[in-house]
């Protein structure tokens, strides 16, 4: 396939996988929208409700898993890599967004989120991660509902050797 057509066809399977990502969250939080601004480094918001009446907003960036998920935003993949604009090349952190959702097609043809919290990118320090080192992290929902909470985020990946438990300690100090 010519790199053209794999750039129109990476740019087709973003935006599906964006409207699959939608759809998957709505099944189960209801009041869930694409953002329809183009500039916004983030491609999803979820409100939730909570028990005390007030709303939690949650800014979800979507992004391609296969074997990998990028936390790279601000630039273009496909043919047209010369992309002007204001915006630049930027890690994901908890100023962009609040969770990557990494939408991976299963052999079975279904889908799954990966759900990795902007905090966790911030303590990971590293562009792009495994799928293999997240797997607790496939359609971890109470991951999605915690995501801003720095210390329950760090303390279940230190659990499962994602990072280090000092990181813990010296949030501490």
């Amino acid at each position: 396939m010519p790199s053209e057509e794999k750039g129109r066809q990476a740019a087709a399977e973003g935006r599906a996988h964006e409207h699959i990502a939608v759809g998957l969250l709505m099944k189960r939080y209801q009041n869930v929208s694409l953002v329809d601004l183009p500039l916004s480094p983030y491609d999803i918001i979820i409100v939730r409700k909570l028990e005390d009446g007030r709303e939690d907003i949650i800014r979800a960036q979507v992004k391609t898993a296969k074997k990998s998920i990028s936390f790279i935003g601000g630039v273009r993949g496909g043919v047209d890599r010369t992309y002007k604009s204001d915006v630049k090349r930027y890690r994901q952190s908890t100023a962009t967004s609040d969770v990557v959702l990494g939408v991976k097609e299963e052999s079975d043809g279904s889908y799954s989120l990966y759900v990795v919290p902007t905090c966790l990118i911030e303590a990971l320090e590293q562009d792009s991660i495994s799928l293999r080192r997240i797997e607790f992290l496939k359609n971890n929902w109470e991951m999605l509902e915690r995501c801003k909470d720095r210390d329950y985020v760090l303390a279940e990946c230190a659990r499962r050797g994602i990072v280090r438990p000092t990181l813990l300690e010296m949030d501490e100090e």
